[in-house]
Parts: C-alpha cells; sequence; structure tokens
C-alpha cells in the first residue's frame, strides 16, 4: 500500500507504474484505493463509477475497470459536502460531519470488494488517500492506517520533495503514528526530484536515525511525462502549464469551482498545433479563441451561477457574436440551454436559473444518474436535456456519430454544440473533424490513446531505473518477483 506523506504526493501514479511494471513481469495485478474523492471518475463494467485514477491503473493492468477497485468514492458538490458513491452506486449526499460518522458502516463494503480483488490476483496494489499523518481522522479511518491495520497490508510511505520539506514531513508521520501502525511501514519513497539525488543521500542517515531505521527504497525523478497521463484532481488545474503561445489554433476552457471529468481535455492539449488554457476565476475570456469549452461539472446550478458571478456569461455571448465555436460537456452543455432546472435539489439548494441561451434546449435534474459506456465514450450525469436542437447531427466529419445525435445538440449553424458523452475527444477521427471545422485543411494529430500506452510504459522503466522494486513488493532481498 502506497500511503502519502500529504496530498498530490504522486501516490496515483507511483501506483500505475507499479501495476504496469508488476504486470510486465507475467504477475496478475489489480488496483485498488478504499476511499477516493475527486470529481474525475471513470464508469465501469458493471455500469458503476470510480475515480479516473484507478481506470488509469486498471489499464496499467491490462483489465477493465471494476466498481471494486475504488469501493467508496466521494463527489464534492460543495466545500463541506459530497455525493457518496458505494461500488459505484450513488448512497446519497453527506456533509464532512455526517460522513465522518458514516465510515465505519462503510468498512464492510470496503474489505469484501478488496477481499474479491486479492482472490483473482497475484498482487494488488493499494492507495491510499491524503496524508497517513492525518490522526486526527484516524477514528473510523478506512482510507489509510485504519484500512491497512484492519487487512495487515505493508505500506510503503510516499514523500513529494517538489513542495519542500520532504524530511519533516517523512519523520513527523513516523511519530505521529502508535507502534502497531509503525509495524506496517516498509520504507519510503521520495518523488517528484529534480537535480541530483545523490544530494539527498545524507537525508536518508536522518530520516532513519530519527524514524525508526526506516529505509529509502528509491528517489525518483521527476517524470516529464506525467502530463500525457489524466490528473486525478483539479488541482492540477490552479497551476497548469502555460499555453502555447506559438501554436495557430486556440481554445479555452472555463475552470469552473466544481469542475469534473475535465480529462476530458486532455487530448487537446495533446495537439502540437492547438494552445489550451484554463481559464482561471478572476480572468476574462480572451478575446481571440477559436474555441471556448464549458466543461463537465458536479453542480450545474452552483457553477452557472460561478459562470455570472465571474461575467464569462457576457464574456461567453462575446465570444459566440465574433463568430467563436463554443463546446458544452455535460454541465457545460445543460448551462448553454435556456434552463436547468433541480426542483428536488439533487446537486443542493431545490431551484432553477437561466442557462446562457446558446441551444435551445432545457434541462431538468433528476434523482436518476445515467453511467453508460459506450464505442464513442461514456455518460455519467443526472438530468435530462431536450428541445428543438436536441437530437441534430454535429456538422462536418462528426455527423456520422449517431451517439452524438442521441446524446448532444447543435445550433442550427453549428457553431454552438453540446453533448452528454465524456472522452468524446479522445476518438482521434472525431477530434480531427472538430478542429478542421476549426482550420480547414489541417493535418491530425498524433493518436491520443498511443500517447498514454507509451506513457505507462516509460513511466515502469522510470520506476525500474529508480526504485529497488523487487524489495519494495516482496519486503526482502532483491531477486526479482
Amino acid at each position: 500500500m502506497l500511503q502519502g506523506t500529504g496530498s498530490d504526493v504522486g501516490k496515483s501514479v507511483l501506483a500505475a507504474g507499479l501495476c504496469r511494471w508488476l504486470v510486465r513481469q507475467g504477475l496478475s495485478v489489480r488496483p485498488f484505493k478504499p476511499q477516493n474523492m475527486s470529481n474525475n471518475a471513470a464508469v465501469t463494467r458493471e455500469g458503476g463509477e470510480i475515480g479516473r485514477a484507478q481506470a488509469l491503473q486498471a489499464r496499467a493492468c491490462g483489465v477493465a475497470p471494476s466498481v471494486h477497485m475504488n469501493p467508496v468514492l466521494l463527489k464534492p458538490q460543495t466545500d463541506v459536502g459530497s455525493q457518496v458513491v458505494v461500488r459505484g452506486e450513488v448512497w446519497g449526499n453527506a456533509s464532512a460531519r455526517d460522513y465522518t460518522a458514516l465510515k465505519p458502516r462503510l468498512m464492510d463494503a470496503v474489505l469484501d470488494s478488496f477481499a474479491r480483488l486479492r482472490a483473482e490476483a497475484d498482487v494488488v496494489v493499494v492507495e491510499g488517500a491524503g496524508s497517513a499523518s492525518e490522526v486526527n481522522l484516524r477514528p473510523g479511518d478506512i482510507a489509510n492506517m485504519g484500512f491497512a491495520v484492519a487487512t495487515n497490508t505493508p505500506v510503503v510511505l510516499v514523500g513529494d520533495i517538489d513542495r519542500g520539506g520532504v524530511i519533516a514531513s517523512l519523520v513527523g508521520t513516523w511519530t505521529l503514528l502508535p507502534e502497531a501502525e509503525r509495524a506496517l511501514l516498509r520504507g519510503y519513497l521520495i518523488n517528484k526530484f529534480r537535480g541530483d539525488p545523490t544530494l539527498f543521500t545524507p537525508a536518508t542517515d536522518i530520516i532513519a536515525d530519527r524514524a525508526g531505521g526506516l529505509p529509502c527504497l528509491g528517489v525518483v525523478p521527476w517524470f516529464e511525462r506525467v502530463r500525457d497521463l489524466p490528473a486525478e484532481d483539479a488541482v492540477a488545474l490552479d497551476a497548469p502549464p502555460a499555453a502555447r503561445t506559438d501554436a495557430p489554433l486556440r481554445v479555452g476552457v472555463l475552470r469552473l469551482s466544481r469542475i469534473a471529468n475535465f480529462d476530458d481535455i486532455d487530448p487537446l492539449t495533446a495537439e502540437p498545433d492547438v494552445s489550451v488554457a484554463f481559464i482561471q476565476p478572476g480572468q476574462a475570456v480572451p478575446g481571440d479563441l477559436d474555441l471556448l469549452i464549458l466543461p463537465g461539472s458536479k453542480a450545474t446550478l452552483a457553477d452557472l451561477a460561478c459562470v455570472r458571478a465571474q461575467g464569462w456569461d457576457g464574456d461567453v455571448l462575446a465570444h459566440h457574436r465574433r463568430g467563436g465555436a463554443v463546446l458544452g460537456l455535460c454541465a457545460g452543455y445543460q448551462m448553454l440551454g435556456r434552463a436547468v432546472r433541480d426542483p428536488d435539489g439533487i446537486e443542493g439548494p431545490p431551484g432553477e436559473a437561466p442557462g446562457l441561451g446558446l441551444l435551445d434546449v432545457e434541462t431538468v435534474i433528476g434523482p436518476s444518474k445515467t453511467l453508460r459506456e459506450g464505442p464513442w465514450g461514456y455518460e455519467m450525469h443526472m438530468g435530462v436535456t431536450d428541445g428543438p436542437d436536441a437530437g441534430r447531427r454535429w456538422p462536418g466529419g462528426m455527423a456520422d456519430l449517431e451517439a452524438v445525435a442521441a446524446l448532444g445538440a447543435a445550433s442550427p449553424d453549428g457553431r454552438v454544440l453540446g453533448c452528454y458523452l465524456h472522452g468524446l475527444l479522445h476518438r482521434d477521427a472525431t477530434r480531427a473533424a472538430l478542429l478542421a471545422g476549426l482550420a480547414p485543411g489541417r493535418t491530425a494529430g498524433p493518436a491520443f490513446e498511443t500517447r498514454v500506452e507509451g506513457a505507462l510504459e516509460a513511466l515502469a522503466d522510470h520506476l525500474a531505473a529508480h526504485v529497488d522494486l523487487p524489495v519494495l513488493v516482496l519486503g526482502g532481498d532483491s531477486g526479482g518477483p
């Protein structure tokens, strides 16, 4: 089990690389995360949903995603409350305090899912959540040491040296853990190292001296190709890479407060002639965009209010008046219509609001959640959208996608498009057709899925070069699994 000394230390990526390396040794491998908190989710073979990171790890294992790989998923809807998904199905909504009381009741589901994966695989790679040192949350814990103790699972700590304070975070974690939990620790990894790793060597003696002889299992340099893998959390969007200034096609994406499934945008960022900029709160929509995207959201009405509070509603309409194209994905699609209604308060307080009015459709959010995977992408939404623009085929080379017509809408002139399909732009032909509509005659870019697969292979090689993987896996002397 990989547990972090803090959030966003790179556990998900390390787990994916470890999964791929183990598979290359001829082993049957499964990923597992007892509890995840993310609005980036994926649809599983059972028609449920799990965190996007576990879906990537399943891909690294060469198996289909399953609800048992992430039995508890929290999808934040407010600053103090989340939708609770248990084994792929919506259980309900809970405040942070209510969820704390609920956690002990979820342990049985967590342990049962873990047992199922153990029964079908040689190795299960477990990922913790947040920080192992949050001992104030230890009562009823199902995500970190509470799970490890219940299952007697060995733990490797992961520290992020890029953010600083890694020695203190490792020693501090050791100091805070009781003896029974310390006994499960097998060592630690230093992640995201930049520069000469030998400079860290003296630190290993300091950590060992102050943390019971805890050994360093590897110093992992910064992995440049991490940008080719989908990010798990929206924190990655708070400081995104600078948009390229030399790309002829310019795409803007509204950074909504409850943005969800933002990996929909990843294929565009991989195109060499496309500059993608996430427009942060407080920033105006640039006036020279070719395409403006309204992405998914976990709370449509709340983020529609956010759009208006930022003044982005006027920016969107001005972009459209200038002749720019607009694409709405899932909640973004709902916002582009005439109205959004949530009469039962499914995603927040009951209410309704006028939409941006660029598509002649209206949306009613109801209690039924659609989770469905198909050849052109996957659906994950609460709400039904209908109106004169719904069902109109998208223009150009996208017209042959019947799923788009069934699950989306288009304005009569084809400049405003909306769709419930996530992952649509991962299809090379669809993405190429969309961009060709913005720049006729352009040459199609690289195959996106091939790029992701190449990054997983490179990640496994990266870990093999810098981590004592046999010792990490077996907890003993080197010699291979």
